[in-house]
């Protein structure tokens, strides 16, 4: 609704005749009544089309790049956030879409990116159609990559261990799972043999659909009974609630050592060390008591 009522722009494409541009005058009307008419773009109708698509493409091409990023800055030892920040402050850049996570999900930008490349093979622009499917590729890297980092700390197996998943939606404030993230990730944990038990403030229904056919998993809204007893915590969704969490009583509750991911980097990396938690994010070492 916000966005209806104050939006970057409206776009409208009709087709270049004459009841085509009678009708796309008559949607200008429509629009012009709260958004100023410099707002207002129009353009035939495969215009419009693949500005929408492109415009999907861009933003989810911005994520698998700084995702890609945080691969090498975990290599190397250098910091996501800062790399972020440095780039963002480039006025021909920006810093919106730019903060690395356990990847990018939703109805809209796997599926446009899909039909980006769709039209390029369709018109022999091979190259360009293997490009914004690379993007698409990244995304699935990087959620497979987070649960091989998950393996790797846990010592090589997660075999009967109980890991908590924090947040199911593909972002918050929805109970949309739609090409969710945490959807690959608790497959492939599944996989593993460990024992999964879900919790999301509003997304449980949509995640026991999603997750029907595995074995060794449990759903659980309230955030403490989750994680007690957890070998491991996983936040996939950015929750402000689970931001405020006491986790000092959680790092009591669960198996020692305790270890936590944030797939979100959203979560007081040093603080929680300090709780005597083992620390893992995307694009920054690990804060481990192990090493």
């Amino acid at each position: 609704i916000a966005d209806l009522e104050n939006p970057d722009r409206i776009l409208i494409g009709g087709h270049e005749t004459k009841t085509g541009q009678k009708a796309l005058g008559q949607l200008v009307d429509i629009y012009a009544n709260w958004v100023p008419r410099e707002r207002i773009l129009t353009s035939n109708v495969w215009s419009s089309e693949l500005s929408k698509l492109t415009a999907n493409a861009f933003l989810a091409q911005r994520v698998s790049s700084i995702n890609a990023i945080s691969a090498l800055c975990e290599a190397t030892g250098a910091n996501i956030k800062d790399v972020s920040h440095a780039i963002g402050t480039d006025s021909r850049i920006g810093s919106k879409f730019l903060q690395a996570s356990v990847g990018f999900g939703g109805s809209c930008f796997k599926k446009d990116i899909l039909n980006l490349v769709y039209l390029c093979e369709t018109y022999g622009l091979h190259e360009s159609a293997a490009y914004w499917q690379q993007v698409v590729e990244i995304n699935e890297y990087q959620q497979s990559r987070f649960v091989k980092n998950i393996l790797q700390s846990m010592f090589g197996t997660i075999a009967g261990k109980r890991i908590a998943i924090l947040g199911f939606a593909f972002k918050a404030d929805t109970g949309d799972t739609r090409e969710s993230p945490a959807i690959k990730v608790c497959k492939e944990l599944s996989e593993e043999h460990a024992k999964i038990v879900v919790s999301d403030p509003k997304a449980l229904d949509n995640a026991k659909l999603d997750l029907a056919n595995l074995e060794n998993i449990d759903f659980e809204e309230d955030v403490y009974k989750a994680v007690n007893q957890a070998d491991a915590i996983a936040l996939l969704t950015d929750w402000n609630i689970y931001k405020n969490l006491d986790f000092e009583k959680i790092y009591s509750s669960m198996q020692k050592p305790a270890f936590i991911f944030d797939g979100r980097n959203v979560l007081d990396h040093e603080k929680l060390f300090d709780l005597g938690f083992e620390v893992y994010s995307i694009g920054k070492p690990g804060l481990s008591h192990l090493n």
